[in-house]
């Protein structure tokens, strides 16, 4: 959508009750997609992806009271390091799963002694997946790619990593079965020919998760592509059947790099913008 667009189909209205005076930036069908405070100037997005519209909105509104061409000084509030998501280190969660809830030095050396397998040796090798996965992609940076990881969802759960660049926007999910040979259907993937897993299903699920989310804080349509990485695997099978999911090893991963064509320069840091920022995600 143009800026133009988008700002035409923006309407504000002003509110006042309980103290507060506050415009309501809303689209045509009554949609909230900001407030901003007349008192202190600050604006409150509901929805990022509008953000110089909105602003713009506001100057016309407020110049056309006024009957002036001054707009008046809406400022948004900064993106707080706390919200941040940039800084997040590949397995972030996971790190702090081990730190808060992990064995201590003393159960890791008995269970290491007995050569039992525990809960835990799972959680340290999905970690250690992850940072490979996580290293790899932070390289895609040279052509253009932003790039985020251990995005949080609400209950506990989290995107691995997020790739977003001139190729489109990928969600990406890492799995790390050493040795082991692979095979991925539609659905299902299996493990030393063992147990079907979900992975696909799970992974196609995650990238209309991030979908919504984008789209919803963006105000256009943003295709997501699942993309399913295994580390250390010693052979990977994928079933002509699978076609909407991409299946890879980790070193595989430089293959999305050259991709380009999908998002501009503009769509993919408006994209960025709400994918950094951790209050988009609350709600997810």
């Amino acid at each position: 959508m143009a800026q133009g667009d988008a700002v035409d189909e923006l309407r504000v209205a002003s509110w006042r009750r309980y103290g507060h005076d506050r415009l309501y930036v809303n689209l045509r069908d009554g949609t909230s997609v900001a407030w901003a405070d007349r008192a202190t100037g600050e604006v409150t997005l509901l929805r990022p992806g509008y953000r110089d519209a909105v602003l713009d909105a506001l100057a016309r509104h407020t110049a056309a009271a006024r009957g002036t061409a001054d707009p008046a000084p809406w400022a948004l509030p900064p993106l707080t390091p706390e919200d941040d998501l940039l800084s997040r280190r590949p397995g972030a969660a996971i790190r702090a799963l081990l730190a808060e809830s992990g064995p201590g030095l003393l159960e890791r050396v008995v269970t290491r002694l007995l050569r039992r397998e525990s809960e835990w040796d799972s959680w340290r090798k999905g970690l250690a997946g992850e940072r490979r996965v996580g290293a790899e992609l932070n390289r895609l940076t040279r052509y253009g790619w932003r790039v985020l990881h251990s995005v949080p969802l609400p209950r506990d759960v989290d995107v691995d990593h997020l790739l977003i660049g001139p190729g489109g926007v990928f969600s990406v999910n890492t799995k790390h079965h050493d040795r082991r040979s692979v095979w991925v259907g539609d659905e299902t993937a299996r493990i030393d020919h063992g147990t079907p897993r979900p992975y696909p299903a799970k992974s196609r699920a995650e990238a209309q998760r991030v979908r919504g989310v984008l789209e919803r804080f963006c105000g256009f349509a943003v295709p997501v592509q699942p993309v399913l990485v295994f580390v250390g695997v010693t052979a990977l099978e994928v079933a002509a059947a699978q076609r909407d999911v991409h299946v890879c090893r980790d070193r595989e991963i430089a293959a999305l790099g050259p991709l380009t064509g999908v998002l501009t320069p503009a769509r993919t840091e408006q994209i960025f913008a709400v994918a950094r920022d951790r209050r988009a995600w609350l709600e997810a």
